[in-house]
């Protein structure tokens, strides 16, 4: 099945979901664009893996729209699930069987032609580094070794959509950083990708679109420069000095300041004219201080996540409608 080039791989409308009457999503609406990297940002419990059980159709919502590459895949289920490729925080793979017996089986089960299914998992296991390891039992495979062959399995059937639920959990730093170097140059292929972390840095240098989630809802979601330019629209530098910021007096006497924050060994400058920032320094230096280093301040994903869970109900008011819930 092709996707229509301006639909939307994913498109959740105001679903809910409970479990005995425990709300697990509410109100959720979630947008992933074609050949993108979505990431959906929260802590646990947040609604992350019920969003992606959704939409894959494993779960049904109790109310609320879900598309899945234009599909209902509550009414269209098995061929949702055919374009799909889904990797969770612990694959369910068969630790007594090789890795190359595991590829075989998924193979068969979305139905790969027997004449192309061995070229198929030779190449997918050479991309994902297992190729050495496939007449090895799973069972004796590392964490991160398990999570290259789910990667692995999960595009054996060339599916349209790939669906990461926390696929670095338990992996150390450079078995994720390596996972996530593989899950970037997927896009490359085309692939779009939905993936689910808790990670900061991760999301970070994965994102293309990113949706904030918390309490089984969406807080904030677009691209993460709109996102912290819409949120922190002024200009702002740090400026790091040799002494007590307390001594600077009130920096906002200058025309063209906004404000000015303390911080450690420093003070985060808010301007509403940029080209202030040498009057700014001038009156550092008078007051006694000296300075040693001035910087843009460029508010990071981690910098919007905190601000957007701190105060959820004011950031809500002040966004654009296509921005904030």
């Amino acid at each position: 099945m092709n996707t229509v080039a301006h639909t939307p791989a994913v498109a959740l409308q105001g679903v809910h979901k409970s479990f005995n009457d425990t709300p697990a999503l509410t109100d959720l609406e979630v947008v992933a664009p074609n050949g993108k990297i979505t990431v959906l940002l929260g802590p646990n419990g947040a609604g992350k893996t019920t969003a992606i059980r959704c939409i894959t159709g494993a779960m049904s919502a109790d109310s609320g729209s879900v598309r899945t590459l234009g599909l209902d895949p509550e009414r269209d289920g098995e061929e949702v699930r055919s374009q799909c490729g889904v990797v969770s925080a612990r694959p369910a793979l068969y630790d007594r069987l090789t890795g190359w017996d595991n590829l075989i089986y998924a193979a068969e089960l979305h139905s790969v032609e027997r004449r192309i299914m061995k070229d198929r998992i030779r190449v997918s296991a050479e991309r994902f580094g297992i190729e050495q390891s496939l007449d090895v039992q799973v069972g004796g495979y590392s964490t991160g070794m398990k999570t290259r062959l789910a990667l692995a399995r999960s595009v054996l059937h060339e599916p349209q959509l790939l669906l990461f639920d926390e696929p670095t959990s338990g992996l150390d730093p450079e078995s994720a950083q390596a996972v996530l170097k593989l899950i970037r140059e997927m896009t490359a292929d085309g692939h779009t990708i939905v993936m689910c972390t808790h990670h900061l840095v991760e999301a970070e240098g994965l994102a293309d679109h990113v949706i904030m989630l918390d309490g089984g809802t969406d807080l904030v979601s677009g691209q993460p420069g709109d996102l912290t330019r819409t949120f922190w629209p002024e200009d702002s530098v740090d400026i790091s000095i040799d002494d007590d910021p307390s001594i600077l007096g009130d920096l906002s006497i200058i025309a063209g300041v906004r404000s000015a924050e303390p911080m450690n060994r420093g003070v985060r400058v808010i301007l509403d004219d940029p080209s202030v920032t040498p009057d700014v320094v001038s009156a550092i230096v008078h007051a006694g201080a000296r300075v040693t280093r001035v910087v843009p301040h460029e508010p990071t994903l981690e910098d919007l996540y905190f601000a957007v869970r701190r105060d959820a109900h004011d950031l809500g008011e002040s966004m654009p409608k296509e921005m904030a819930r």
